[in-house]
C-alpha cells in the first residue's frame, strides 16, 4: 500500500513553531479540538504554488515573496504563509501546500506528549512551541493592515 502525504496528519517542526500539517484540515480540527467553522493557514512552498492556489493582487506579490515568517490574508479571506525555511521545505516540496496550525488543542499550552498521540506521522527532532508567525491582511489595492 502506497504511502499518502493527503491522509496524513503530521507533527513536525514549522518555521515557526511545532506544527499540524495536513491536506485534510477535518484532520487539523479534530486532534485541536476546535470549532468548524475557522480557516487554518496554508504554508505553501513556492509563490507558483500560491498562485495555483489563490489569485495575489500585483500589488503585494514582492512583499509576500519577500517575507519570512509572515502570513497573509488575501482579499478571498484566506491565509496563506510562503515557507522559506530549508528544512520545513524539505518537506513542503514533497507535497506543495498543507494546512498548517500549532500542535495544541485550541486555546490551551503545548503538550508534546498530546501532540504525538493525534498525529498519524511525527517528523523528528521537535524545537521549541516557538512564537506564531506575524499576520497581515492584504486589501486588493496596496493597503496592509497588522493583524498580529
Amino acid at each position: 500500500m502506497a504511502f499518502k502525504f493527503s491522509e496524513n496528519l503530521f507533527l513536525t517542526q514549522t518555521d515557526t513553531t511545532t506544527g499540524l500539517l495536513s491536506q485534510n484540515a477535518k484532520k487539523i480540527t479534530k486532534a485541536k479540538q476546535r470549532l468548524d467553522n475557522k480557516f487554518y493557514i496554508v504554508a505553501v512552498d513556492s509563490l507558483s504554488t500560491l498562485n495555483r492556489l489563490t489569485r495575489i493582487p500585483c500589488s503585494h506579490k514582492n512583499r509576500i515573496r519577500r517575507a519570512k515568517k509572515t502570513t497573509f490574508i488575501l482579499p478571498n479571506q484566506r491565509s496563506y504563509r510562503l515557507v522559506s525555511d530549508k528544512k520545513h521545505l524539505l518537506f513542503l516540496h514533497r507535497i506543495k501546500w498543507t494546512y498548517s496550525s500549532s500542535a495544541n488543542i485550541s486555546g490551551k499550552a503545548y503538550e508534546v506528549t498530546y501532540a504525538k498521540e493525534v498525529a498519524d506521522v511525527a517528523i523528528y527532532p521537535f524545537l521549541s512551541p516557538g512564537s506564531a508567525s506575524a499576520i497581515y491582511r492584504l486589501s486588493k489595492t496596496n493597503r496592509l493592515t497588522k493583524v498580529r
